[in-house]
């Protein structure tokens, strides 16, 4: 059975059941399994009307949400390929990836991002493709060879242009049953605090989802949970989130880790704020559980670390949700002392490492076993390895058959059965892997020392919380400097530093740093779609002023 028949199945046993919900602020909309099935036939008759047939290629770009997935999934039945886009991403990008997909047909939600220069395919609104008279029962989804492209995400393009990778319905096969084993694993193992009503359905789990449907991670889970007892709610307002995640009450979510490091920031900020015993609670517990895991507990810290347990952490852990059981975190390395900090809390954040080329995930947490700093073992089935220069190196069912069109990308990258990621990393002796960084982007200094960015940055970021971008510079300097954009004066950064530093290696301390009050943005060219940075742009547009932070004459410039 095809994962797309698992989720048939599923709409159908729950028809009666809400399955998907969009937070709004006066109250959820939603939809049951069978509004759900009703609103994918109306779009597959749209679809046949309009010429779509097996192997075509759809666009897909609108907000996440019910009609979303309606479409998605009736883009899938009709065997024909989703291509889903970002509604943030520049118009002329969004161009050029319809361009290199050269769909069929474009599906656009009201208000979408106008598609500059995107090859004349024609568009069609949600409100069209919904509008279709519907045939009178829900038909099955078209059968799917294992070979059938079923998806074409593109990657965020932080070195280039995008790239469009073809996930295979026996890619999607193959992973859909292990994300689930390991969410079913997640509701076994981790309890939920005591005092959470169930969701409204009395059965399942509930789910909050605010990260964009296009990106990988975030299609894999929508799918996952499309097939499982379980009530998804999407986000409609990133201004609303707070507000969001407590009226959807989740047992778990997804997230990225600069969400997770402001959460933290908002919640000592608060605190802080508030004063009194409480403050001073937090700060007791806080500490004495830091030390101990250092390993350089003071005296008394179990009795401090005891009460804050009792009283502080709890309160905190209702605010955050009061079902939540864990935090799954993915896209780039988290800073161990945030994962800490949640563990604190009790509650476990589970880290997830993969690439669209590999269908989204490589290695999942066991939420039984979580080592704070580590992204967890290989799920079972996949093969990984450390390769030359520490490269990891990824087998298994899950891998994408090639580019879309860019046949010397593929062979530069899937080599002897194996694919290069290109990242960096090292699995310690019960197979729990770290992830260093991007091999491309590793800095190495006239001194010959090799630095890889992506830790540095990351604590600058939580030193600094109103920074929102640090990046350093230093390949062939002799020493590293960092760009550091947001609202910060030259005072915090310099005292950042002088504190980071001290915990630093020689070669690995920033000896100068400009400030950008302006944050990179998707729209200047400078980050990616899911916020990463594109170095090489950064790089060329800041040239001149890099190598002003190295003249001579710059008394914060200095040798490593």
């Amino acid at each position: 059975m095809s994962f797309l028949e698992d989720i048939w199945n599923r709409l159908g046993e729950g028809k009666d059941q809400t399955v998907l919900q969009e937070a709004r602020p006066e109250e959820f909309t939603r939809a049951t399994g069978g509004e759900l099935l009703a609103l994918i036939q109306s779009a597959r008759e749209f679809l046949r009307a309009a010429g779509v047939r097996p192997g075509d290629r759809v666009a897909l770009i609108g907000p996440n949400g019910i009609r979303w997935t309606a479409a998605d999934l009736a883009v899938l039945a009709e065997r024909a390929i989703a291509v889903p886009l970002y509604v943030r991403q520049a118009p002329a990008e969004l161009g050029a990836i319809v361009r290199d997909s050269s769909p069929k047909l474009v599906l656009a939600a009201d208000g979408a991002t106008p598609l500059a220069g995107g090859g004349g395919a024609p568009t069609a609104l949600f409100d069209e493709l919904f509008a279709a008279k519907r045939g009178e029962e829900s038909e099955p989804p078209l059968p799917l060879a294992p070979g059938d492209p079923v998806t074409l995400i593109y990657t965020s393009g932080t070195s280039g242009a995008p790239k469009g990778v073809p996930l295979t319905a026996a890619n999607v096969d193959f992973m859909l049953p292990r994300t689930r084993a390991r969410l079913d694993q997640l509701m076994r193992t981790v309890k939920r605090p005591p005092g959470g009503d169930d969701v409204e359905t009395g059965e399942g789990e509930s789910v909050f989802h605010y990260l964009p449907c296009c990106f990988a991670g975030s299609w894999i889970l929508l799918h996952s949970v499309l097939g499982r007892c379980a009530v998804l709610t999407f986000s409609t307002d990133l201004q609303r989130l707070a507000e969001e995640l407590a009226d959807s009450e989740p047992d778990y979510f997804l997230n990225v880790p600069i969400l997770l490091e402001r959460m933290r920031s908002n919640v000592e900020k608060q605190i802080a704020e508030r004063g009194g015993i409480a403050a001073k609670l937090f700060r007791a517990g806080r500490d004495a559980y830091f030390r101990r895991q250092a390993g350089r507990p003071e005296a008394f810290d179990g009795a401090r670390l005891a009460l804050a347990s009792r009283t502080i952490f709890p309160a905190i852990r209702r605010r955050l949700g009061p079902r939540l059981r864990a935090l799954i975190c993915g896209s780039a390395p988290l800073a161990v002392d945030t994962q800490l900090f949640f563990a604190m809390l009790g509650i476990p954040v589970l880290q997830v490492y993969g690439l669209t080329e590999t269908t989204a995930i490589c290695t999942l947490d066991d939420p039984a076993r979580v080592v704070a700093g580590r992204v967890g073992p290989a799920i079972p089935g996949v093969e990984m390895e450390r390769g030359e220069d520490g490269e990891v190196l990824v087998r298994g069912p899950h891998i994408f058959p090639g580019y879309w069109n860019r046949p010397e990308e593929t062979a530069r990258v899937l080599r002897d059965g194996w694919f290069h990621t290109g990242d960096q990393g090292e699995a310690d002796a019960r197979g729990n892997w770290r992830i260093a960084g991007r091999l491309k982007n590793l800095l190495i200094l006239s001194s010959g020392h090799n630095v890889p960015p992506e830790p540095i940055e990351e604590m600058l970021l939580r030193a600094i919380p109103s920074a929102q971008q640090v990046m350093l510079v230093g390949n062939d300097r002799p020493s590293l400097a960092a760009i550091v954009t947001g609202a910060v004066t030259a005072e915090t950064v310099q005292a950042a530093l002088d504190e980071i530093n001290s915990r630093l290696p020689h070669y690995e301390r920033i000896r100068a740093f400009h400030l950008c009050p302006e944050p990179f943005t998707i729209e200047s060219g400078l980050i990616t779609a899911n916020g990463k940075l594109r170095r090489d742009a950064i790089l060329a547009a800041l040239r001149d002023t890099i190598d002003q932070l190295y003249a001579a004459d710059n008394p914060r410039a200095a040798s490593a």
